[in-house]
C-alpha cells in the first residue's frame, strides 16, 4: 500500500513537542518529508531524531513566526531543500500568563496576537505565495475550541487571538479554493501537550489524526471550516 503522502513535503511549525511533534510524525508515517520549524533547537531535533528513527525524512529549521524575515527564509529554506511545499500545519501559538484582561499587561497582549494572529497571517501569507504559483496545496491552522465556548476567565488574549485565527482562516479559504488552496483549521480542547492551560482531556495522536485527514484527498470537500476536537467536553 502506497502511503497517502509519499512524494509530499509537509511543514509543521510548532513542530518540537505535542501536538505539533504528533503530527509531524503522522506526517511521516504516511510517506511525506517533513520540516519542523519552532524557536527551540532542541526540541526540533528531537522530533526529527523520533521521525528518522522510524525510517521517514524529517529536517528542522529554526524560525520565529512572528518576525516576518524568519517566515520567508523559512520558506525559501523548504522549498530550495525539497523542490516545494504542499501541506502546512500552522500549529505555532502562545497561551501566556493567564490574567484578567484589567491585570494584562500590553506586552502580554501583544504577545498573543503577534503569534497566533499575525504570525499565522505571515506564514499564510507565503505558504499561499507559493502553492498558488505551484499547483496548490493544502493549510490546516492550529486554534482552539474556546473561541466556540462563552469564554474562559484569564484567557481573553488567547481566546480573542484564537476567534480572529479562526475567522481569518473561513476567510483565507474563500479567497484560495478557486487556487487550488484548501484551507482549513482545527479548535481542539485540552491536550497533553506540556504548557496546555488546562487538564488532559485529548491525547496529542488523536488531533494529529485530525490534521492528516484534513491533509487528505478524503476530505477534499472540506473547505473553510474549524473542526472542533473536544469531545464534547467544554469545562
Amino acid at each position: 500500500m502506497t502511503a497517502r503522502f509519499t512524494g509530499k513535503v509537509a511543514l509543521v511549525t510548532g513542530g518540537g513537542f505535542g501536538t505539533g511533534r504528533a503530527t509531524a510524525l503522522a506526517f511521516a508515517r504516511e510517506g511525506a518529508t517533513v520540516v519542523v520549524a519552532g524557536r527551540e533547537p532542541r526540541d526540533l531535533r528531537e522530533t526529527v531524531k523520533l521521525i528518522e528513527a522510524e525510517g521517514g525524512t524529517a529536517d528542522a529549521v529554526i524560525a520565529d513566526v512572528t518576525h516576518g524575515m524568519d517566515v520567508i527564509r523559512l520558506m525559501k529554506t523548504v522549498v530550495e531543500r525539497y523542490g516545494g511545499l504542499h501541506i502546512a500545519f500552522n500549529k505555532a501559538c502562545l497561551v501566556g500568563d493567564p490574567k484578567p484582561l484589567f491585570d494584562m499587561c500590553e506586552a502580554t497582549w501583544g504577545e498573543n496576537l503577534a503569534t497566533n494572529l499575525t504570525g499565522i497571517w505571515l506564514l499564510m501569507k507565503h505558504e499561499i505565495s507559493h502553492m498558488r504559483e505551484n499547483g496548490g496545496g493544502i493549510i490546516i491552522n492550529n486554534s482552539t475550541n474556546i473561541s466556540f465556548l462563552e469564554g474562559r476567565v484569564g484567557f481573553g488574549a488567547y481566546a480573542a487571538s484564537k476567534a480572529a485565527l479562526s475567522a481569518l482562516t473561513k476567510t483565507a479559504a474563500q479567497e484560495h479554493i478557486a487556487d487550488g488552496i484548501r484551507i482549513n483549521a482545527i479548535s481542539p480542547g485540552d491536550v497533553s501537550a506540556p504548557g496546555a492551560p488546562y487538564g488532559q482531556m485529548a491525547d496529542d495522536d488523536e488531533i494529529a489524526s485530525a490534521v492528516v485527514w484534513l491533509a487528505d484527498e478524503e476530505s477534499q470537500f472540506v473547505v473553510g471550516h474549524d473542526l472542533v476536537l473536544d469531545g464534547a467536553v467544554t469545562a
